[in-house]
């Protein structure tokens, strides 16, 4: 997806509220994270992020792809390895569903 796709002609500033929308440079992840632009791309290079790219080919970051890249970056601190720090990632998020799943459900269960 190219950051100009998704543009709303009336409202071009409303995707900024989108936190899939490509708006951050490697620089500006970078410095937000507190990290390496080679951390970013170590993690594009690993498949654990996918950012998206500019027409000229330049890697762009979404807000939801910064808290990831934190989150790895928690693990990685805490010596976890790339692989696991991944997997925990993922089964973070897959308890995470299936939370509100449950939630969900027993919400629709619940006797007046």
């Amino acid at each position: 997806m190219d950051i100009e796709d998704g543009a709303s002609p009336g409202d071009p500033l409303g995707r900024l509220d989108d936190p899939d929308y490509p708006a951050l440079t490697m620089s500006q992840a970078a410095e937000l994270l507190g990290v390496q632009a080679a951390f970013l791309r170590s993690l594009d290079g690993s498949g654990v992020l996918h950012p998206h790219r500019s027409r000229g080919g330049h890697r762009r970051y979404s807000r939801q792809q910064l808290v990831l890249a934190a989150r790895v970056r928690v693990l990685l601190d805490d010596g976890h390895s790339l692989a696991s720090a991944e997997v925990i990632v993922g089964l973070q998020d897959e308890l995470a569903s299936a939370r509100a799943d449950l939630d969900r459900l027993a919400g629709r269960h619940k006797e007046p």
